[in-house]
């Protein structure tokens, strides 16, 4: 998959566990984080693990206030949740810096759109790992228009027992709990599927 990135030139952003990845000390980590960065740099190299390291916390698309601006969990940090009834004094920590009327992120494997103060915040979810209670995956189009930024939410079939097979040929450690991840779709703090996400 790395490689297929390159290939197509994509401009790909890093994500708090290709931070771990790329920059973690292990003997820093706990003993669970530890063993998956060990195996994930085993099978990955040095090369792409320096590569993942290297990724930038953002990216920029079009030009000041009607640009979009892209990062992996919100402008301020990598692995801090923007819950879509987030309080606007945690908003205005995370955004009134931000030049960008339009925020792309996910990190939160729930997909929504939230307008709040002008600006669009878009989260994208989570093409293999969704987790509002639907198996499906979901991903999202951000297309620039004469008024802002189009955004198209979609969600597709997943194969989640192919995914299953391939966790449970890999080797990767603590694959139970990847497993019974995969298999719930849903964060736990979201009560049982039928349940109203806000």
């Amino acid at each position: 998959m790395l490689e297929r990135l390159r290939d197509v030139g994509a401009r790909c952003l890093r994500g708090n566990t290709d931070r771990m990845v790329g920059e973690a000390d292990v003997a820093q980590l706990d003993e669970q984080d530890a063993r998956g960065v060990q195996w994930v740099r085993s099978q990955i190299g040095e090369e792409w693990t320096r590569w993942l390291g290297a990724l930038p916390f953002a990216l920029t698309f079009g030009e000041g206030e009607d640009g979009l601006l892209v990062c992996h969990a919100n402008p301020k940090s990598d692995d801090e949740h923007v819950w879509p009834d987030a309080y606007d004094d945690t908003l205005e920590w995370f955004y009134n810096d931000v030049q960008q009327r339009t925020v792309a992120f996910g990190h939160l494997h729930l997909s929504y759109v939230r307008v709040w103060r002008g600006r669009t915040l878009v989260n994208v979810a989570s093409a293999g790992l969704p987790k509002d209670g639907d198996p499906l995956a979901h991903y999202a189009i951000l297309t620039q228009r004469s008024g802002g930024w189009e955004v198209q939410s979609r969600r597709v079939v997943f194969d989640v027992a192919k995914v299953a097979r391939q966790l449970r040929k890999s080797g990767i450690p603590d694959v139970e709990k990847k497993l019974a991840t995969l298999h719930r779709h849903r964060y736990p703090k979201l009560g049982p599927p039928g349940a109203v996400i806000p």
